[in-house]
């Protein structure tokens, strides 16, 4: 189904519950509770894998999940071997779904009620930390997209600056999967002392897939 988030670009989702009436609802925590079933945004893991294992090519890494939400891309990477995953998300209800959904199965993963703008964790503690349209949700408020409201550069901004903090220095790596263009994307992404390596997906519609690294 063709849905259009914000006024960003047209997004292509395959929708596992109804969609909100406004686009501004996908940033809040009351679209996402209700219903105990999985939805992804953008691409599923299996269309992404081989990037995702080129730039972790270690399965042992500690990975950080910025806003879970009921996605399966932390239950598809935990059964191609990434077993260290941290899930976050500001809903505690989500949390404790997913919770209940994934300990007797993949036991080894940690689920943890967070803003991903106030992230909980020692500095240097992660090898990487993932955002699949988490970013995105923060945009869909209301307002021009070359000009967006400063809470939303403020949000996004806080993002990057906390997952830059709890990342190893010299060896951390920021993934983010997304819809959103590299001249709406970069403004939040681009850091002193960091590398900015931007990877498209997709022929008639794009995605993108960034990668940063400390």
């Amino acid at each position: 189904m063709i849905r259009r988030l914000g006024s960003d670009t047209v997004v292509n989702i395959r929708m596992a519950q109804n969609l909100p009436q406004k686009n501004e609802e996908y940033g809040t925590k009351d679209y996402w509770e209700p219903e105990n079933s999985t939805f992804d945004w953008f691409k599923k893991y299996a269309e992404v894998a081989p990037l995702i294992r080129e730039a972790l090519p270690d399965t042992s890494a500690r990975i950080l999940m910025l806003g879970c939400g009921n996605s399966t891309l932390s239950e598809d990477m935990y059964d191609d071997g990434y077993k260290n995953i941290v899930n976050i998300d500001y809903s505690g209800v989500v949390i404790e779904q997913m919770r209940a959904r994934h300990h007797e199965s993949r036991p080894e993963m940690e689920w943890l009620e967070m803003d991903i703008r106030d992230l909980k964790f020692a500095s240097d503690s992660f090898d990487v930390a993932i955002d699949k349209g988490t970013m995105d949700a923060m945009m869909t408020a209301k307002g021009d997209v070359w000009d967006p409201p400063q809470s939303v550069i403020d949000d996004c901004t806080k993002e990057v600056d906390e997952v830059l903090r709890v990342l190893r220095k010299g060896r951390g790596v920021f993934l983010y999967l997304t819809f959103g263009q590299p001249h709406f994307r970069k403004r939040y992404l681009t850091r002193p002392e960091t590398t900015l390596d931007v990877k498209e997906i997709g022929a008639a519609f794009h995605y993108y897939l960034y990668v940063l690294k400390n």
